[in-house]
Parts: C-alpha cells; sequence; structure tokens
C-alpha cells in the first residue's frame, strides 16, 4: 500500500507540474504575443506577411509548451514525435491542395511579386490585391466583385503587376478612312490628349499611324498616366476621341466589300 501510495503522490506531482507548466506557457505566449504586435519594427511589416509570422510563432510556442508538459508527465517524447510524423504524412498526403497553396503563400509573401493594393492580371481575371492569405489571394474586380485565387496557381503561372512602377501606358486605336487627312488626324488627337487632365506629361503624348488595314488606315494615340487613372483616362479618349474626330469631318469607316459581277 505504502508504494501505491508513493506511485499516486509522484503521478499526482507530475500532474501539478504538467498543469502548471502549460498554464505557465500560455500566459507567456499570450504575453509574447502582445510584445511582438507592440514592437515597432513588427508594426512596420506589411499586413499580410505580420500575421502570417505571429501565427507561425504562436504555433511553434504552443507545440514546445504542449511537448514540455508532456515530457514532464513521463510520456515519451520519441512516442508523440512518431505519432505526429505518421500523422503528418498521412494528412499531408490528403491535403496535397492545400499545402501547395500555403507553400504558394510562403513563395509570395518572400518574393512579393504582388502586394497588398497593387492591380494585376492573373489568366482571365485581374483586379485590386486585396489581401495575400496563407492558402489564397483575393482580388477585387473594377465591378467590386471578390476573386479568391489559390496561391499554388499564382506561383505557376504569369503574373502581370500593372502597378509596381507606378505608371501605365494606353494605347488607343482609331480607324479612319483612307480619303482622311493624316495631319488632320495628328492634330485632332494631339489636341484631344492636351484636353485630357490625368495623362502624364513626361513621356509626352505620341500619335503615329499603326497600320493601313483592309478597310481603314489606323491611328494609334499613345499617352501615359498613372495607375490609378488608366480606366479614366481611357474611357475618355476613347468617348471623345469619337466626338473629336466626328467634330472634324473625319470618316471612321466600318468593313466593306466591293463585289465585281463579270457577267
Amino acid at each position: 500500500m505504502e508504494d501505491i501510495m508513493n506511485i499516486i503522490k509522484a503521478s499526482g506531482m507530475n500532474l501539478l507540474y504538467g498543469i502548471l507548466i502549460l498554464a505557465v506557457g500560455f500566459f507567456l505566449i499570450h504575453y509574447i504575443m502582445k510584445l511582438l504586435n507592440r514592437k515597432e519594427s513588427w508594426i512596420k511589416l506589411e499586413p499580410t506577411v505580420k500575421g502570417f509570422l505571429i501565427n507561425l510563432i504562436r504555433l511553434l510556442l504552443y507545440i514546445i509548451v504542449i511537448l514540455t508538459a508532456a515530457g514532464r508527465l513521463g510520456i515519451p517524447l520519441t512516442s508523440i514525435i512518431t505519432l505526429v510524423a505518421s500523422a503528418g504524412v498521412a494528412i499531408s498526403l490528403s491535403m496535397q491542395g492545400a499545402l501547395s497553396n500555403l507553400v504558394g503563400g510562403l513563395t509570395l509573401l518572400i518574393l512579393k511579386p504582388i502586394k497588398a493594393g497593387e492591380y494585376i492580371k492573373v489568366g482571365e481575371y485581374e483586379g485590386t490585391v486585396a489581401v495575400v492569405g496563407s492558402f489564397y489571394t483575393e482580388l477585387i474586380t473594377p465591378d467590386l466583385r471578390r476573386i479568391s485565387l489559390p496561391n499554388s496557381s499564382l506561383t505557376n503561372t504569369a503574373i502581370i503587376n500593372n502597378s509596381r512602377e507606378g505608371k501605365r501606358r494606353l494605347d488607343v486605336t482609331f480607324a479612319v478612312g483612307y480619303r482622311s487627312d493624316p495631319d488632320t488626324v495628328y492634330s485632332v488627337l494631339q489636341a484631344l490628349a492636351a484636353r485630357c487632365d490625368c495623362l502624364l506629361p513626361d513621356p509626352a503624348p505620341e500619335v503615329h499611324l499603326n497600320k493601313c488595314a483592309d478597310s481603314a488606315v489606323e491611328f494609334v494615340l499613345r499617352v501615359w498616366m498613372k495607375g490609378e487613372n488608366y480606366w479614366k483616362a481611357y474611357y475618355f479618349l476613347m468617348d471623345e476621341g469619337k466626338r473629336a474626330l466626328d467634330g472634324a469631318g473625319i470618316e471612321i469607316p466600318f468593313p466593306q466589300m466591293d463585289v465585281h459581277i463579270k457577267n
């Protein structure tokens, strides 16, 4: 009986120490997370990177505390590690897609080909980056739809970043009839660019004869603007360009075919 009591006392003390380690450990983790959130160097981090790193640190600290408490209770750590490794293999096989998205998220956070607030195009999708998450990147389209793209797809395809350089070029093509005077077209399109107040003066707007097509002569108006003014400039030049060419008496032709009957 005395031996049994000694075993119970020893087990009870181990259980008490294990609970104490968990309680103190969880309190310290909560305190450390608060300190990290207040640390100035962490505040300056991009919100996506900051949130990902804090969650990763919290997870690692919880694992350390739990393993320490389990070791104090007399549970062999090798058994726990073996069990966790076996479970990890099974989980990784059943969650290959999620893990590839997680690795893709880490790649995006480290290499930073995109950031929150930038306007990008990926395949058929384009919009402003709302957040680069651990598994998905969310885009907001110009018509305010939210698109969630798997991170693995972003790291395995071409990404067009329209905001990184700070400015964009816009090429607007106008088709006119073959009888139109080129000098008049140049003057009208240059005056049109001068009326658009959202264009950048440097590089200066340019007008070029781009193509002699089957039914029309195509002129291109090439202008530069800040990324956020792209659509404003596009719709202004398209709308006012049509009006300016009509006002100058310049014909905007439509495709046509001449049929010659011999007999």
